[in-house]
């Protein structure tokens, strides 16, 4: 990556540290994947139950391989799939897999955005992301791309409708063999129509704006210098 592009990503991500630590939330910057991977699993107690939500992001970091080598937790993830791209499991199983997440010890997941003021967005289609990182696991970690640091909620919002939600149905559609998707009116016009398609990507949008005293600590957000997910 260029050395500019190191800097820029450092210098935002330092002001959403702050602005996270003023909303009970805690977060670091690493550099590189490399750099975030022995530190995210410093995060998870050895013996835990791991439950994670669908993410390109950690896909690319190859998370769930560390976790693997490291053999010291059960780890639920109810989207892993074949290198054909389809799941491993029924979608009936992987239903259930996703009620048991809200009751992991930690649940891992991307993010679609977070702000400089330091707010975290996500939208969901499903609500399986998003459920456990508001409620029921005690331990929540998140992993980000400094691409997805963005000025405020507007800017979240029109981004993730704009990108994700979009290059998420056509990666369902492509990748996984889920021909519904590539019909999406997001992924035939390129931008959010506010579809009723049962199949839509945007169901359900959380802003998480912080945490109560009570449970501080309990969400801590990975930063990554690098390009990931969506």
């Amino acid at each position: 990556m260029l050395q500019e592009k190191q800097i820029f990503y450092k210098n935002l991500a330092n002001i959403v540290i702050k602005n996270f630590s003023k909303r009970n939330l805690s977060a670091q910057y690493f550099q590189s994947k490399e750099e975030a991977i022995p530190n995210i699993l410093d995060l998870i107690p050895k013996g835990d139950i791991v439950g994670a939500g669908e993410s390109v992001t950690l896909n690319q970091i190859e998370i769930f391989k560390a976790l693997r080598d490291r053999g010291k937790n059960e780890v639920i993830y109810p989207f892993e799939r074949d290198d054909e791209g389809n799941l491993i499991v029924t979608w009936e199983e992987a239903n259930e897999m996703m009620r048991k997440v809200l009751l992991a010890d930690v649940f891992i997941s991307g993010t679609n955005a977070i702000t400089l003021d330091g707010k975290i967005l996500n939208i969901d289609g499903y609500g399986n992301r998003v459920a456990p990182m508001i409620f029921g696991p005690r331990k929540v970690i998140i992993v980000v791309g400094a691409n997805k640091i963005v000025n405020d909620t507007d800017e979240a919002i029109k981004r993730i409708k704009g990108i994700c939600a979009p290059m998420n149905a056509l990666r369902h559609g492509i990748q996984h063999h889920d021909a519904e998707f590539l019909d999406l009116p997001c992924v035939k016009a390129g931008f959010c129509v506010d579809c009723h398609k049962p199949q839509r990507m945007c169901s359900f949008t959380t802003i998480i704006e912080g945490e109560s005293h009570q449970t501080a600590g309990r969400m801590n957000i990975i930063i990554i210098g690098e390009q990931l997910g969506f």
